[in-house]
């Protein structure tokens, strides 16, 4: 017999009881704290423990705060359905200044950043009126996104922080980022291995799927290599200590020297970030995707371009071949082996690709082949998704109107579509958070499936191992942060007096 969790502010018989979220929200009552959590696991519920023992306390409000409009909008409706609590709400952009001020006075609020962080610094909303804040997809609080400012206008008030990942980034930089700027005491956290979290687990089978391209890629791709290879040759003549195996990685970092220091080397550095980019691009995505992007790089006014565009012979012949091959109908060896993966799939799939173009192209293809899919986009742009069109895709897509969803980055973070045993990769990610929260849409309620599509020597084979390189790394990063933080502390003093 099913055992529930049983509080004043949680409905009788919605949240099974758990013993590994009960232990984890009892940390979390207690100190700020950062909740580590495989995907499908309930970090929500047990963020909702949390919420009730603040509302039983009766000493402010509950904001709950989500990276995307998608994700705010799920959490609200979790919190709906599982809280005896009625003066809730979701809170975002798209609603007017005055209808805000209004929601702003409920008793938990459902808000995205960039908006709570708007109407802070309005002061429509005060700091003083929330007991708790939640930080889901923690792991964002890194450099200049909206997580960090907010969580620094907390900083001095006696809000209990409750953060929340499914991983903690592998540079160990990055992991102390977020520690710091959320005033982390304690790491909470478990992980597929833990014994009270195995009985939960629904396994994931993962297929790296290897295609060749197509001589008419590997052409442009040639060409595309020997203009990155002068660029190169050029900065190494111009005094920039470059590694054998030359990666848009190091070439990114060399910047702010270049600019500082060493002039000559820009146009050759700047040139070479591009033809990376055109590369990757190419290699990962597509024919289509590459000419888009060469499109949109040619209308910029930026060192290097015209004499790139009208000079160079190696990336001239590379877009001549590559505009040669759009005409004879060659997108990507991927597509077809996308299109005969989904056809073997008797269920719902996502496919996730990191370029927006791509997404056109791939739902393009599919819907062509008389498959119903739908896509999923930011908003930004003339082509992008407004947040309600987000929400109603992705309802759609629960309800069984599209059978495939191809999604950028706004579908990879906390999109929970139990139906879903079939998550695949176009392009490869080199980042560990990424992948693991790509992955984490499949193998929710029942056993899942994961395919990587990889093209044969390209980005997508270096990214396969910086990836597995990283996930592993990060798979012990919580392990090392919460050492650092008992050592800081002394195993009982708050993080806050070591930091601050």
């Amino acid at each position: 017999m099913e055992e529930y969790v049983q509080h004043k502010y949680i409905r009788p018989d919605t949240i099974e009881y758990r013993e590994y979220q009960i232990s984890l929200a009892s940390q979390a009552k207690s100190e700020n704290c950062l909740v580590v959590l495989p995907t499908g696991l309930g970090k929500t519920a047990v963020a909702l423990q949390v919420i009730a023992e603040y509302l039983s306390r009766g000493t402010g409000g509950v904001l709950f705060l989500a990276p995307t409009r998608v994700l705010a909008n799920q959490h609200y409706e979790f919190l709906k359905n599982s809280l005896n609590l009625d003066d809730i709400t979701l809170l975002t952009g798209e609603d007017t200044l005055a209808k805000r001020k209004k929601l702003w006075i409920n008793s938990v609020i459902c808000a995205t950043p960039e908006i709570t962080k708007n109407d802070l610094e309005r002061q429509i909303v005060s700091q003083d009126q929330f007991s708790l804040v939640i930080f889901d997809e923690a792991h964002r609080t890194v450099g200049d996104y909206a997580y960090s400012w907010i969580a620094q206008r907390f900083a001095g008030t006696n809000t209990r922080i409750l953060g929340m990942t499914a991983t903690l980034p592998s540079e160990k930089e990055k992991a102390t980022e977020i520690i710091t700027t959320l005033r982390i005491a304690s790491i909470a956290q478990r992980s597929e291995d833990s014994p009270d979290v195995k009985p939960y687990i629904q396994q994931t089978n993962t297929d790296w799927v290897k295609v060749e391209l197509p001589h008419e890629m590997k052409e442009v791709q040639y060409y595309l290599r020997k203009a990155l290879e002068m660029r190169h040759n050029e900065l190494t003549r111009c005094g920039l200590r470059l590694s054998g195996n030359v990666s848009l990685s190091q070439l990114l970092r060399s910047r702010d020297f270049v600019l500082r220091q060493n002039r000559r080397a820009a146009k050759p550095l700047f040139t070479a970030i591009r033809l990376h980019y055109a590369l990757n691009i190419l290699e990962s995505h597509g024919i289509t995707s590459f000419l888009r992007f060469c499109e949109r790089t040619h209308e910029k006014k930026g060192v290097g371009i015209k004499d790139l565009f009208e000079n160079d012979s190696n990336f001239l012949k590379a877009l001549a071949f590559a505009k040669d091959a759009q005409q004879k109908g060659i997108e990507h060896s991927k597509i077809p082996k996308l299109v005969e993966i989904i056809k073997s799939i008797p269920g719902k799939a996502i496919v996730f690709t990191s370029y927006r173009d791509s997404v056109e192209v791939i739902h393009n293809k599919l819907v062509d082949m008389g498959i119903s899919a739908a896509f999923l986009i930011g908003k930004a742009g003339e082509t992008g998704l407004k947040q309600k069109e987000q929400i109603d895709t992705v309802q759609k897509f629960r309800d069984g109107t599209y059978s495939v969803l191809v999604a950028t980055r706004v579908g990879e973070e906390g999109l929970d579509i139990s139906e879903v045993n079939h998550v695949i990769f176009f392009d490869n990610v080199p980042s560990s958070i990424r992948f693991i929260q790509r992955k984490g849409r499949t193998g929710r309620k029942s056993v899942g499936k994961l395919t990587v599509l990889i093209a044969k020597g390209t980005i997508d084979e270096a990214y396969y191992w910086v990836g597995q390189r990283k996930i592993k790394s990060a798979q012990n990063m919580g392990d090392k942060m919460t050492k650092e933080l008992q050592r800081q502390n002394g195993d009982s003093k708050s993080v806050l007096d070591a930091y601050f």
